[in-house]
């Protein structure tokens, strides 16, 4: 950006490509010339109100989506911006901030000796898990699992789900909800 000015035609090139367009389809699409098409994408002119609302129409899209700044999804996720709670035993590690909005939330959940994750009531959705280290057993309405090291185990959960360390050491679970549940 220069002084605060979109670069309007640099975002019309990206959407014309994307689509798989020449400058010549473009300028055919919307009755302008490839010369005016080619000195937009180059931000040596500006369109007119109507002009550029043509072009979006052409490239399938409108005014008010077109100047809506995208904010960059965030993909990496440090210790730092993981959140922890640890309650009787049991600690829940947070891996991807504001999960809660996504599909699915990964958590991290270590279990003390003896311990055990609250009680899930049924809902839509899918869990699944992987045992990073110990055993626990998986709680799935009325069935039980086991579960150990190396092993994963998915879930539709219909039943009250909850998983229990019975074993005297720490066991650490990846477990993976869709939608967000934790």
């Amino acid at each position: 950006m220069e002084s605060g000015r979109p670069e309007i035609g640099r975002k019309i090139r990206a959407m014309r490509l994307r689509l798989g367009l020449t400058q010549e389809e473009l300028a055919a699409r919307t009755e302008l010339t490839k010369g005016f098409i080619s000195q937009l994408e180059n931000d040596v002119t500006s369109p007119s109100i109507a002009t550029l609302m043509d072009i979006l129409e052409a490239l399938g899209t409108d005014i008010s989506t077109f100047f809506t700044e995208q904010k960059e999804e965030r993909v990496v996720y440090t210790f730092d911006d993981m959140f922890e709670k640890e309650d009787e035993g049991v600690k829940i590690l947070w891996l991807v901030t504001n999960a809660q909005k996504n599909a699915l939330e990964p958590i991290l959940v270590t279990l003390a000796g003896g311990a055990s994750t609250e009680r899930s009531d049924p809902h839509e959705g899918e869990e699944f898990g992987y045992v990073l280290s110990g055993t626990v057993t998986l709680i799935d309405g009325e069935h039980k699992y086991r579960v150990g090291r190396g092993s994963s185990f998915y879930i539709r959960p219909k039943g009250v789900h909850y998983l229990v360390n019975n074993g005297k050491n720490p066991a650490k679970v990846l477990w993976v909800s869709t939608p967000p549940s934790f």
